[in-house]
């Protein structure tokens, strides 16, 4: 995950740029999670560093991600990032890019 964030990161034209990760209101468990581009950092927000890779989270978020592993996952029809929680009961997952 971290290898491709940092290429979409450089595809973007925003190399130093962060990745966001955070949790939104939806989905059949009541949130979804939510990966984005950010260019800046909120004074609130949680800051992590992955071998160069920035990651930002949100206090009310980083609740619901402790413990959470963000993967890439390649599969015969689709791949993707995809949040491995070891907490999260069974359901659908809304993933939001």
């Amino acid at each position: 995950a971290i290898a491709m964030a940092k290429q979409a990161l450089i595809k973007r034209g925003t190399p130093n740029a962060s990745l966001r990760l955070g949790v939104r209101g939806g989905g059949c468990s009541g949130v979804s999670y939510a990966i984005e581009f950010s260019d800046k950092v909120r004074p609130t927000d949680n800051k992590f560093d992955f071998d160069g890779l920035s990651v930002i989270v949100d206090p009310k978020s980083l609740v619901y991600l402790r413990g959470s592993v963000l993967d890439y996952q390649i599969k015969l029809m689709q791949h993707g990032f995809a949040f491995v929680t070891p907490n999260e009961k069974p359901c659908c997952i809304s993933l939001i890019w």
